[in-house]
């Protein structure tokens, strides 16, 4: 099989990807511009955040799957579909490390880990600060899929309240967002990027929750209006955020919030904890699937019947 991996790794995380395909599939992994010439001959191509529309589906005549992560918005599934390829995501593969990731930006922001930690380097001892303990907090998790679920457990078990949304029913998510948003200490996303969910948390949204509240998205960058949650970071509306992903990736250099001493910044690696851009049982999921595919079964986690 000829697998094309499409993003910026570094050259241990590819080294370590090739190692989990069977010997002897040849697997290219790499920007675009790097791949290019092996699309052509690519059955399996695996998107890391790029996107796969009918331009790079008319590149890969042989294509016969698209494996996703746990988001797929960025694919034309109906024209895969058209074209009979088939199209999965990893939905759940990730959920534990992504939900890890959450509670440990809620626990650096409560713990002060960061600030703390460069006060120390700068010879400092006596810092002062504000923080508290995450116990006794409300946390509203918006989404309720795998990752919200294991997100709601593992804040149970901190001691936390847990508010649960979903964004299923319209009418019915507006109105359980609102009581989201007026009662919790901590917010958090996790939702599919479409339509429906785009700036989901926008400014009417962030002027409903607390000053003191921390916002975390790890879902996709559009679910959150960046804008204006800028604008309410530096007002004051909210008191700080933890971002893993951004409206525009990788998050430009000039981003305000690059400069934002109440923002915690990560590179979307919450789902990648084994190194950078590498999550190890994900990528054996990958292989499994187009095992599958090679072998004329359908892949798990189809998002299509083509």
């Amino acid at each position: 099989m000829n697998v094309v991996i499409i993003g910026d790794f570094p050259e241990a995380a590819r080294q370590a990807i090739r190692a989990i395909f069977p010997p002897g599939w040849a697997v290219a992994v790499g920007r675009l511009q790097d791949v290019a010439a092996e699309l052509a001959q690519a059955e399996v191509i695996i998107p890391e955040h790029a996107a796969v529309d009918a331009g790079l589906l008319d590149r890969a005549p042989k294509l016969r799957l698209v494996q996703t992560g746990a988001g797929f918005d960025n694919v034309a599934t109906p024209e895969c579909t058209r074209r009979g390829v088939w199209v999965a995501n990893a939905a759940g593969v990730n959920a534990g490390a992504v939900a890890e990731h959450v509670i440990a930006l809620v626990l650096c922001w409560y713990k002060n880990l960061i600030p703390l930690d460069r006060a120390m380097k700068r010879g400092e001892y006596a810092v002062g600060y504000a923080g508290g303990e995450v116990a006794g907090k409300t946390i509203g998790v918006v989404g309720m899929g795998h990752i919200g679920a294991r997100v709601a457990a593992m804040a149970a078990a901190l001691g936390m309240e847990v508010l649960k949304g979903s964004v299923q029913a319209p009418a019915a998510a507006a109105a359980g967002l609102t009581e989201i948003l007026r009662r919790a200490d901590v917010l958090t996303v996790h939702c599919r990027l479409n339509e429906s969910t785009r700036h989901l948390i926008g400014p009417a949204e962030l002027a409903c929750m607390k000053p003191g509240a921390f916002l975390v998205n790890t879902s996709r960058g559009g679910v959150v209006d960046e804008a204006a949650l800028v604008e309410a970071l530096r007002a004051g509306r909210i008191a700080g955020a933890g971002l893993d992903v951004y409206e525009s990736e990788p998050l430009p250099p000039d981003s305000p919030l690059r400069q934002m001493e109440n923002v915690i910044l990560t590179p979307h690696t919450a789902g990648m904890p084994d190194g950078l851009r590498l999550h190890r049982r994900r990528y054996l999921f990958f292989a499994e699937n187009a095992c599958r595919v090679a072998n004329g079964q359908a892949p798990l986690n189809a998002l299509n019947r083509p």
